[in-house]
């Protein structure tokens, strides 16, 4: 508790260092100039993505639809914009990923090219990533665990914040925001960037709360209001930067939040009194030197997660600490503008503390992983071979992959991808206690996908599609069973299958710009064999994984004005493994507007969005409701 009150501190203190800094800073008038221009998709800095995966799936989310999303977290951005599930236990509750109908374990998050999976869970709750601390969205589908390492099997979520910028002008620029909402939904927000010829420093903070209070009908449809439902949050995120050279620069950035979420009665529940404490502090030391020929960077990384967990109906408490230690130091040399190398060494030592047995588990990982890059001489055709030897506490693997694409004509690409995929036990799966299974094997497959993109222009008009089609087979695949105390195990073959499409059109009309979206998403993933005799789960479809996603956009822009109606559909999904039970497919209806101008040079913006507008009742988890039609509205303000 010492460690969790010094955290404290440190975010007060940091608030405190922005507010004292802010008051000395000069007037910057140019940082939204283009809020209401639907940029290009902004690229990720992973040079991993960029230059080693042409023939992998890789979405941008474009800036418009992330300033939308600003004072929300990642999994109400994914759960309207993108064809991937996301796994929300309530509004204010855990919320996974699921990429191509992987388990949440099986689909990895990073952060500016770091997994920040909890150490134990091996999963990243997604509704506890702010998208006020971050500034890029990229969603890699399809394993890669040559290049991001094993673990990453139905694809990765690439959170990042922006590369630091030096300027010999000696920049400057604040901006402070501040929301309210539905269910007693409240938000404050700052951001702080100065810029020099050999420093850059940025500071991003945010508080929030809420009741999340909100009606809902019970098994016996009966109208009831949400109760022990509060969420409150804060968090911070630092960047410093030094420009050594020209072509060498070193960052440190530290990014700290906890979280006080009280935990709802599940419908079949009278009531609740529990509650939880979520503490994360990541810190970051990125060495990076840029060279025509030969560029190296070193990254070392410390992660850690508190959880506190309290039920007070029948006096329990408990406590957690994970902690990852990452290093990974990697080279890239250009022979020619055709010919590139990748040579990198990742390590990582995943440690857990188990209050009740007093003592630690831990795993560590140490691999060797490289790839080469070539293409044709018109570009037409790329293609990049990687592989990675991991040893994985003493178990040894080899991890191969190839991805290659071909440019048929300027709107038309071709490309495929096919990967060996690998995934260890996690921690928690191995030592939970008391209902570990120490005995469980690893995941293993290979994974394979291809697809096209065409771009079509007419005019200024702007037309994108992409298709694309994956397989997946997995063995040893790892699920919970049991009840009333669930126990991880192998449940032999598992087959994933499956279609996805993602197009936009873009049509300028004089002073009007008119878009519009569709996302779609089949999956089949089906039980090929099991380990368990008579469990009926044969060809039947993985709990939880919907076999239709989809999403609809459609809007605007004019002048300052952005106007974006959105329409999301899951469909239904087994909640058994024999499909004898499934919950109800469900679609929400959402409506986005913004404005922003400026007073007397100083710009703002105002965004409301009003989720469900058709009031309509679903759950995403069984026995989990979610919020009828609720609002947010949001300002922000730049000071300079």
């Amino acid at each position: 508790m010492a460690l969790l009150s010094t955290y404290r501190s440190l975010l007060c203190t940091v608030y405190l260092l922005c507010s004292a800094w802010c008051c000395s800073a000069q007037v910057k008038t140019d940082t939204l100039d283009n809020v209401l221009i639907r940029s290009a998709r902004s690229a990720t800095s992973d040079l991993k993505a960029r230059s080693f995966a042409p023939g992998q799936k890789i979405t941008h989310i474009d800036s418009i639809t992330l300033q939308q999303y600003n004072n929300q977290s990642v999994a109400q951005l994914l759960s309207q914009q993108a064809p991937v599930f996301v796994k929300s236990y309530g509004f204010n509750s855990l919320a996974t990923l699921s990429f191509r109908g992987a388990s949440s374990a099986q689909s990895q998050v990073l952060w500016n090219g770091i997994p920040i999976q909890n150490a134990a869970l091996g999963i990243t709750d997604v509704s506890l990533l702010p998208l006020a601390l971050v500034d890029k969205v990229s969603i890699i589908y399809g394993g890669s665990a040559a290049l991001w390492g094993s673990g990453n099997v139905g694809g990765a979520l690439s959170v990042e914040n922006d590369n630091p910028h030096f300027d010999s002008t000696r920049s400057r620029h604040l901006s402070l925001s501040a929301g309210t909402g539905s269910f007693g939904q409240y938000q404050l927000g700052v951001k702080s960037v100065f810029s020099s010829s050999r420093w850059y420093t940025s500071v991003a903070g945010f508080w929030q709360s809420a009741d999340n209070n909100f009606t809902y009908t019970d098994a016996q449809h009966t109208s009831k209001t949400l109760s022990n439902s509060a969420l409150y949050g804060a968090g911070a995120l630092c960047n410093a930067a030094y420009r050594v050279s020209d072509r060498t620069t070193f960052s440190l950035t530290a990014w700290y939040q906890q979280y006080h979420r009280f935990i709802p009665p599940a419908l079949f529940e009278p009531a609740s009194s529990k509650s939880q404490f979520d503490y994360t502090l990541r810190l970051l030391a990125h060495w990076q030197h840029r060279a025509e020929r030969l560029s190296w960077y070193t990254k070392v990384a410390f992660l850690q997660d508190d959880i506190a967990y309290s039920d007070a109906a029948i006096s329990l408490s408990s406590q957690s600490t994970a902690r990852q230690y990452i290093a990974e130091w990697g080279a890239q040399y250009t022979l020619s503008p055709h010919h590139k190398f990748l040579l990198f060494t990742p390590l990582q030592l995943s440690v857990l503390d188990r209050p009740l047995l007093h003592d630690t588990k831990q795993q560590s990982r140490a691999a060797l992983a490289g790839a080469y890059a070539v293409s044709s001489a018109n570009y037409k055709w790329n293609a990049s071979i990687n592989a990675r030897a991991e040893v994985i506490n003493s178990i040894s693997v080899f991890l191969p992959g190839i991805s290659v694409s071909y440019q048929c004509t300027p709107s038309l690409l071709l490309r495929a991808n096919a990967q060996r995929t690998y995934r260890a036990p996690t921690l928690n799966e191995l030592y939970y206690t008391p209902w570990g299974n120490e005995n469980l094997l690893p995941e293993q497959g290979w994974t394979v996908d291809a697809g096209l993109n065409y771009k079509w222009h007419f005019g200024a008009a702007f037309f994108t599609h992409d298709v694309a089609v994956f397989s997946r087979s997995i063995r040893d695949w790892i699920v919970w069973l049991g009840a009333p105390n669930l126990t991880p195990h192998n449940i032999a073959t598992v087959y994933s299958r499956g279609v996805e499409t993602e197009s936009h059109l873009s049509i300028p009309i004089g002073i009007v710009t008119i878009h519009a979206g569709v996302n779609t998403a089949y999956v089949l993933a089906t039980t090929q064999s099991s380990y368990i005799a008579g469990d009926g789960s044969i060809g039947k479809q993985i709990p939880y994984t919907p076999r239709y996603i989809g999403q609809a956009n459609a809007g605007f822009t004019i002048r300052h004005w952005y106007l974006n109606y959105n329409h999301s559909f899951t469909g239904y999904r087994f909640t058994t493994t024999d499909e004898s039970q499934y919950l109800s497919d469900y679609n929400t209806a959402n409506l986005q507007l913004m404005y922003q101008s400026s007073f007397h040079a100083h710009k703002y913006a105002i965004r409301l969005q009003y989720n469900n507008i058709f009031n309509l009742s679903y759950q995403v988890v069984a026995f989990r409701p979610m919020p009828l039609s609720h609002w947010l509205l949001h300002f922000r303000y730049d000071v300079w």
